[in-house]
């Protein structure tokens, strides 16, 4: 698709909601531990009024939250989402949160579906290192954040993120795949981002998000979801399915999963999706891409009861799953939601 670049345009002032929730971004090291500090998130502000003078941003902060990523529960979801709902959002131009890198992807899609109805943007901002080392990408991050804002391209929850040596690039919220194991890296669904940022403008590179053809009030409540990940020898014994609302089982990349019994039934995600039919939990696998042809084995998995999530990345699976079965009991409401492409997360 051809880039459309966007003009930046400046000068009136804007009004920006600034959601502290710690992670790195909001963390100093000391002795060589890092961990959150309640001086961080301000520290950014102060940073970015040095790098980035201007006299047409205000900011509002909150400070909800204050964790390291990794020790995320869904209960913080809605710490932030309570936190952002408590104010007049019809005074802001856009809304900041800060966030930890390790769940940000999770957070995003949560918060990309939860305010798919929200008609200002909402950027997750996050870094690499702690921002007293200089090496950090967190500050250009907020900028492209503050920018993004400023200039308004698109509408929708967003994530601003540039991989070490990479340009600055800008995920639809509902799109963004956790980072990269063993590096800084973030990549889109499909290894695509939406808009690039780059000397002060942004250029379009994807379709946006279609605004949903009907609005779903949601409550910031959210079901029990096991997710299960395949790797070879995976054995469902292990599995407790008391209390758990839904299942949701990852898939290798060709949207499959061992549906073999030769190593054993409880080896074959075909006997335990039988298990999850006789205990009345509902089954649910993703990621994968709805297509003329598919794997015998994808075929035998839908014959035998379980539901693809088609064309929507896990992370967007999870935060759907746990909104609906947080806020809805009739299984067509149930179904007509998981289908729905509320933030664009459909590829």
């Amino acid at each position: 698709m051809r880039g459309i670049r966007i003009e930046a345009a400046h000068h009136t002032m804007k009004n920006i909601l600034l959601v502290f929730t710690g992670g790195t971004i909001g963390s100093q090291s000391d002795n060589g531990t890092i961990d959150t500090d309640s001086r961080a998130g301000f520290k950014l502000i102060e940073l970015f009024r040095q790098q980035f003078p201007s006299d047409d941003i205000a900011f509002e902060s909150l400070q909800p939250l204050q964790i390291l990523s990794e020790n995320l529960h869904p209960q913080a979801w809605k710490s932030i989402i309570v936190a952002i709902e408590s104010q007049d959002l019809a005074q802001f131009d856009g809304i900041i949160v800060t966030h930890g890198t390790d769940t940000l992807a999770f957070s995003a899609a949560l918060l990309g579906i939860y305010f798919h109805g929200l008609n200002i943007p909402l950027l997750l901002v996050s870094s690499d290192l702690p921002l007293d080392n200089p090496q950090a990408n967190g500050l250009k991050n907020f900028n492209c954040a503050v920018e993004f804002i400023r200039q308004q391209p698109a509408s929708g929850a967003y994530v601003p993120y540039q991989n070490p040596g990479q340009g600055m690039h800008v995920h639809l919220a509902t799109r963004l795949s956790s980072c990269l194991a063993l590096s800084s890296d973030f990549i889109g669904v499909q290894s695509r981002h939406s808009l690039s940022f780059d000397d002060g403008r942004f250029q379009v590179l994807a379709a946006q998000a279609a605004a949903a053809k009907s609005s779903w009030p949601l409550r910031a409540e959210f079901g029990r979801i096991l997710l299960i990940r395949p790797y070879p020898g995976l054995d469902y014994a292990n599995f407790n399915l008391d209390g758990v609302d839904a299942v949701l089982h990852d898939l290798y990349h060709s949207g499959t999963a061992c549906v073999s019994s030769q190593w054993g039934a409880q080896h074959s995600l075909i006997a335990f999706s039988q298990r999850c039919r006789s205990e009345g939990v509902p089954l649910y696998l993703a990621p994968a891409l709805r297509s003329e042809d598919a794997y015998s084995s994808t075929r035998e998995l839908l014959a035998n009861g379980a539901t693809i999530i088609w064309n929507t990345s896990l992370e967007t699976a999870y935060a759907k799953l746990a909104l609906v079965y947080g806020n809805f009991g009739e299984e067509q409401k149930i179904a007509d939601f998981l289908a729905a492409n509320l933030a664009g997360e459909q590829v």
